[in-house]
């Protein structure tokens, strides 16, 4: 069997910007240990596998792997695999794409805007809101004061598969400030704190965006995302939680990947009907090349 693969860029409104993401397709043979040998090799914050024929259900099994182990859920492969299975693998299929990930099925939907250009759109699995994190503690982490993060709205650990801690701050200026200490942050591991922060400023770049966000994660060392969507569906669920638009219902333009010189946007539509919370998360996708694994 062949082993095809495609690199694509997501959360890009142009080519070379973005989170770049490499999809291998007819993945059905590939061990584990290969498939993380691979991701290591490719170097990407995330590359996915995906099985050759849908599932009983429909769905099509897929993996996610970064460059130090395999994950649950991240949100910029569910947009850009489902492209790839869109584009490659079942040409012309109706309906949204389905992946079967580890934390179940996630369905993806393909949607023309007023601009003619396509946004995909995952639905995001449920996200559950866990323990809060001192101000002092995450300052010292970052590099920053305390008095740099938001009080306005806590430092909380938010997980669906995986788990990130959400840190509001105080501007553009702190966010160009930070950088993860994995040394400093050690003590906050030993609670059980994750090593994926996620952070927000309701400053932006561009005016016409409603937040700027970075997001670092260790993965052989502190690494930064340029474009991330399961951060994105963690802060909807957070937004939604502590009413930070005082709204029941959310629709916002997310910036990210300036710090890094890959300009990215976030789109994020979050609401709660009778205590249910429903969180989509987009962006486009651009094709970069296509090539085959020897």
């Amino acid at each position: 069997m062949t082993h095809p693969f495609h690199i694509v860029d997501v959360f890009a409104e142009r080519a070379y910007a973005g989170n770049p993401l490499a999809v291998v397709t007819n993945a059905d043979d590939i061990p584990s240990e290969t498939m993380q040998r691979i991701a290591a090799e490719i170097n990407y914050s995330e590359t996915t596998f995906i099985h050759s024929r849908p599932e009983a259900d429909g769905g099509y099994r897929v993996r996610i792997f970064t460059p130090a182990r395999e994950i649950a859920f991240a949100g910029h492969p569910i947009l850009g695999t489902a492209w790839v299975i869109r584009q490659h693998v079942a040409p012309g299929a109706a309906g949204p794409v389905c992946l079967n990930l580890a934390v179940g099925q996630v369905p993806v939907s393909f949607e023309k805007m007023e601009n003619g250009s396509e946004t995909a759109w995952f639905l995001a699995p449920p996200v559950t809101p866990g323990a809060r994190c001192a101000r002092e503690a995450m300052a010292n982490a970052l590099g920053i004061s305390p008095d740099d993060i938001d009080p306005a709205s806590p430092i909380q650990q938010m997980t669906a598969g995986v788990s990130a801690m959400i840190v509001p701050v105080r501007g553009l200026d702190v966010l160009r400030r930070c950088m993860l200490n994995l040394e400093a942050y050690a003590p906050l591991l030993a609670q059980g704190f994750p090593p994926l922060i996620y952070l927000f400023s309701r400053e932006t770049h561009q005016p016409h965006n409603d937040l700027c966000v970075r997001f670092f994660f260790e993965a052989h060392g502190v690494r930064e995302d340029p474009a991330t969507g399961n951060g994105a569906a963690f802060l909807g669920a957070y937004l939604l939680e502590h009413g930070v638009f005082g709204e029941t219902g959310l629709s916002l333009r997310i910036e990210q990947g300036y710090e890094v010189r890959r300009p990215s946007l976030i789109l994020l539509r979050a609401r709660e009907v009778n205590g249910v919370r429903e969180i989509l998360v987009g962006g486009g996708v651009v094709a970069i090349l296509r090539g085959e694994l020897l």
